[in-house]
């Protein structure tokens, strides 16, 4: 199976990316009350922490990962992702198996 990867955005306005580590799993959970992006997933901590969003614009998401709107089709509601990359506020993460 080829690898999947997305770009956690927005972290400044939660807990901002210095609370990344690569190889950290981040629950992605489907945003479905988002008044802003009708496609939103949002990114958690193990805890249920709020840490940002997985880019939906042409201008956020990263060359070579996919955008929420791509990532909504893949999983029910939740999936996990594991952090492979950290570049400023950007994160790359790798989507793991759907968790349901």
């Amino acid at each position: 199976m080829e690898k999947t990867y997305i770009t956690i955005v927005g972290c400044d306005h939660y807990q901002g990316s210095h609370v990344f580590r690569t190889g950290m799993k981040i629950k992605l959970v489907k945003d479905h009350k988002n008044k802003y992006d009708d496609e939103a997933i949002a990114a958690y901590s193990d805890l249920d922490v709020r840490y940002g969003y997985v880019a939906n614009s042409i201008h956020t998401v990263a060359r070579g990962t996919h955008s929420a709107g791509w990532l909504q089709h893949y999983f029910d509601e939740e999936c996990t992702c594991v952090v492979r990359f950290i570049v400023d506020n950007v994160v790359i993460a790798e989507v793991m198996e759907k968790v349901a």
